[in-house]
């Protein structure tokens, strides 16, 4: 017997937790329209779905300039106060409109700089919006909890600075860190410095690994700087051969090591070939901790609702399944644990005995 077709409005409903989402990669068209002729930023077009559609084809291309150009004009409308505001309110209100009922969003305060803003005003704006589009949102009936995760470019010389404001605003909506940026020739490595620093004030932290470099780089982020999630971590598929693992596989398996996950982005990015075959399934069934995430909706074209979709539709994928993943997400949240359990017990599992 096959499992019953789940409906979009189905998927919708559901609780979702994110933990790899960028600020900077999801705003809305029009919002980055708006903003742009406001500081009179020249942007591909000014049509809103002609701009969504140039997002994704960009990053579909296989041309890294293109990619990297898309960050280029959502940046160029986060440098001062009101653009940074909007962004981070709509930010919380389109995850909420989604069915997302909590998040970790991430961002490089040291990309929005540009216009003036100091890094400590560039956290306290985004936090502040970040508030109000809470606030907003719990006012609509759907209520999420969005807390941020400050990172540092690794391929720059600001991490330290970055891991520092962590540390400063941890009781301030930052929950914890990670290094983003070019992967390949920038090891996680050349900045232990900040991550023993961030160990020392209990401040923890993530690191994209095992996306663009392979094996080494996942080894350094675990077993040299200490992360206590990956993002993205597909190629520990390296380390598993014929379903053996690896010491390393064994290592982030049997450690609940969380490995955030990202199909559409992968894909973009060339870790995978088709959603069908993407190593989230594989590894799901051998017992990984694996979240689902959307890494940048606007520049993937893409919600949770519609990553929960793909995999329904090409990889077989069950509510239970999304169950899993979304109970992996909290679980692994950075958040306290009488926080995690709360919102286990009182969001995510009540909404999917509904749907089941």
């Amino acid at each position: 017997m096959t499992a019953p077709r789940i409906d979009t409005e189905t998927l919708r409903r559901l609780p979702k937790a994110v933990l790899h989402d960028h600020l900077d990669g999801g705003l809305r068209p029009a919002t980055v329209i708006e903003l742009a002729a406001a500081v009179g930023h020249t942007l591909p077009t000014t049509d809103p779905d002609e701009l969504a559609a140039w997002y994704v084809e960009a990053a579909n291309s296989g041309d890294l300039v293109r990619y990297i150009a898309t960050f280029e004009h959502t940046l160029a409308v986060m440098q001062n106060r009101e653009g940074l505001l909007r962004v981070a309110e709509e930010y919380v209100l389109d995850l909420a409109a989604d069915g997302v009922v909590y998040a970790e969003v991430r961002y490089a305060p040291e990309l929005n700089t540009r216009g003036g803003l100091t890094l400590p005003e560039v956290v306290e704006t985004v936090q502040e919006g970040l508030a109000a589009g809470m606030a907003k949102a719990a006012a609509a009936g759907t209520p999420v909890r969005v807390g941020t995760l400050l990172c540092g470019m690794r391929m720059f010389d600001r991490v330290g600075e970055a891991a520092e404001l962590a540390v400063t605003y941890r009781d301030a909506g930052v929950l914890g860190f990670d290094i983003a940026g070019a992967e390949d020739g920038f090891p996680p490595a050349d900045h232990l410095a900040a991550f023993e620093r961030l160990r020392a004030e209990s401040v923890p932290f993530t690191i994209h690994a095992g996306e663009a470099y392979g094996l080494p780089s996942i080894h350094q982020a675990v077993q040299v700087c200490g992360a206590q999630r990956l993002g993205h971590g597909v190629r520990i598929t390296e380390d598993i051969v014929d379903g053996k693992l690896g010491r390393l596989a064994g290592w982030v398996r049997d450690r609940r090591i969380a490995l955030e996950m990202c199909p559409t982005s992968n894909l973009q990015t060339g870790c995978a070939t088709s959603i069908a075959e993407h190593p989230i399934t594989a590894l799901k069934d051998l017992g990984f901790r694996v979240t689902l995430n959307t890494d940048n909706r606007l520049v993937s074209g893409t919600t949770m609702t519609r990553e929960m979709a793909l995999l329904v539709e090409e990889a077989g994928w069950t509510v239970e399944d999304l169950r899993t993943v979304t109970v992996n997400a909290v679980k692994s949240a950075f958040i306290p644990f009488d926080e995690r359990k709360a919102l286990l017990e009182d969001v995510v599992l009540p909404g999917y005995a509904a749907a089941l």
